[in-house]
């Protein structure tokens, strides 16, 4: 399980998320990470991404208002957060960019991310079974299409693997089946997430397991 940092050291990426976003939104700057982070964070190099939900209640999953990061490492940590956190409030082309005043209305999700692992090429149907909901990220490609979708996105949606394969694809611009294909690549991942369980309030690390059991439990045991 990929799990290279501490709630304590979670809890520092979240509100750096917060802090730059802030800054930038007052000064259209981009800060600098401080010095005083743990040096781990300040070397440490994994791809990085920052999502922002409107708050909608604590036991209420929240409205997307951005997601931008990095699929593979490019910055360290630390200023991977602050990248991230900024192109998610400002430059997702879903979304008008944020204003100050809505700060105190959102969430902050920092998801870490392990490095992308190829399945390897075969009978696709195979992975069916090398997909683990709750565990895996996955990113599609084809040619210039690529598309990622975060490990907790088929948990909060209950997908099974199929499904989750036939997002994936929809998310490159590609045909639901498109990772039936042989010219089209599968990678996986895993990610720690930590965030927010209210605007500016108190951050915790995400159980995708215990959640996909949530969810399950909810539509049935659909597995």
């Amino acid at each position: 399980m990929f799990k290279p940092y501490t709630l304590d050291e979670g809890k520092l990426l979240v509100k750096l998320a917060r802090d730059a976003v802030s800054q930038y939104l007052r000064t259209r700057r981009i800060m600098e990470p401080p010095k005083e982070l743990p040096e781990k964070l300040l070397k440490d190099k994994y791809g990085v991404f920052t999502t922002i939900e409107v708050f909608m209640g604590r036991n209420k999953r929240g409205e997307l208002r951005g997601c931008i990061g990095f699929p593979q490492a490019v910055y360290n940590v630390a200023m991977g957060v602050i990248r991230s956190a900024i192109a998610a409030a400002v430059e997702d082309p879903r979304f008008e960019p944020m204003s100050p005043e809505e700060l105190d209305k959102v969430t902050f999700e920092v998801s870490i991310l392990s490095p992308l692992e190829l399945l390897e090429p075969g009978n696709p149907r195979d992975y069916l079974n090398k997909i683990v909901i709750g565990r895996h990220g996955i990113v599609i490609q084809r040619g210039y299409y690529s598309g990622l979708l975060l490990p907790q996105v088929p948990v909060e949606y209950c997908w099974d693997a199929m499904e989750f394969l036939n997002e994936g694809c929809v998310k490159a611009f590609l045909p639901p089946d498109c990772w039936l294909d042989e010219d089209t690549s599968v990678l996986i991942y895993e990610a720690q997430i930590f965030r927010e369980v209210e605007p500016n309030g108190d951050v915790v690390e995400r159980d995708l397991m215990e959640e996909l059991k949530v969810c399950q439990n909810a539509h049935g045991n659909k597995s």
